[in-house]
């Protein structure tokens, strides 16, 4: 079994700075892709940020410059360093990934989601 675990989510003031980790834990034998999304009240969930097994990031235009989402493959954990904040971007925020159990073939996992509420 497989298990995704965000953490690091709270609350910032505007042009504060985040920083979210998702740990993978279990029966793993290979993670591919991973990524970041968010769901704000109301709204539908969205793409964030994505990033490849090689470190390639790719992100939505309004965290493109703000955001930066990284990965330490040999602690199976994926990053998203959050700088210079705004209301807006108050939201769960949920971790996702491609992975292949050791048991299982690959198929994608979400983590629980962790709050970030951006308020003076």
């Amino acid at each position: 079994q497989v298990q995704l675990v965000e953490s690091g989510g709270g609350l910032a003031q505007p042009g504060g700075s985040l920083r979210l980790s998702c740990a993978v834990s279990g029966s793993i034998f290979r993670i591919y892709g991973m990524g970041w999304h968010r769901q704000a009240p109301g709204k539908q969930r969205e793409l964030v940020a994505t990033i490849r097994s090689d470190g390639v990031t790719n992100y939505t235009d309004s965290v493109k410059g703000r955001f930066t989402a990284s990965r330490d493959n040999s602690q199976n954990t994926i990053f998203l360093q959050m700088n210079s904040l705004i209301p807006e971007d108050t939201a769960v925020y949920y971790c996702h990934g491609w992975i292949q159990g050791t048991v299982t073939g690959v198929r994608d996992y979400w983590g629980q989601g962790t709050q970030v509420t951006v308020s003076s």
